[in-house]
């Protein structure tokens, strides 16, 4: 069963125009924009909330760890761009999260080994539904369950997401995008750059 990528809700999203270095991947907004608070349940049971960000330039993802296609394929582009920023150090190294949608079937322990197959320092994270929805809006990304068809299984059941990806700035503030077709190349390239910028 595939599941449909979702395009971003906004046009805000799509083209802003580029500030600051000059970025091949990313696309960042003219200014970053608080997020509200949050509180995801990551793998280990400890909760994520925005402190828990600072620091470090974070992709955030939205996908479950039953999708077919979408999903491991971005993890594991996303992997390679994160092998090339490893020799960054730890307290400043970009980082991937990647956030359940489907915490019906996604348990932490399941979302927590389902990441680290892909990339060691991925975190992982999920929360209920009304909490996962908000976090979602406040990204700009959108999630809907999807039912199995006649004569499937009820949890056979499918989720299409956004494809795109939300950028939060060191601050854990909602900076910018990033959208396929994904090249791990230019993606490590532009989270080094936007990593060293910080730092000036």
């Amino acid at each position: 069963m595939s599941q449909r990528a979702l395009q971003p809700t906004h046009a805000a999203a799509v083209d802003p125009p580029p500030a600051g270095p000059e970025l091949q991947a990313v696309r960042l907004f003219p200014q970053p924009r608080e997020l509200p608070p949050f509180a995801l349940q990551q793998s280990d049971g400890t909760q994520l909330v925005p402190g828990e960000l600072h620091g470090h330039w974070t992709l955030v993802f939205l996908g479950f760890t039953s999708c077919p296609d979408v999903c491991p394929t971005t993890l594991a582009e996303l992997a390679q761009a994160q092998k090339q920023w490893e020799a960054l150090p730890e307290a400043r190294r970009p980082r991937v999260l990647f956030v359940s949608v489907d915490p019906e079937r996604d348990t932490p322990d399941r979302i927590g080994e389902y990441a680290a197959f892909f990339h060691r320092d991925t975190l992982a994270a999920t929360a209920d539904i009304p909490a996962l929805e908000e976090f979602a809006r406040s990204l700009s990304l959108v999630f809907m369950k999807v039912p199995a068809p006649d004569g499937v299984p009820e949890d056979q059941y499918s989720i299409d997401h956004s494809s795109a990806m939300a950028i939060l700035d060191p601050q854990a503030r909602m900076a910018g995008v990033l959208q396929g077709p994904l090249d791990p190349e230019a993606i490590a390239a532009d989270l080094r750059m936007l990593t060293e910028a910080s730092r000036n």
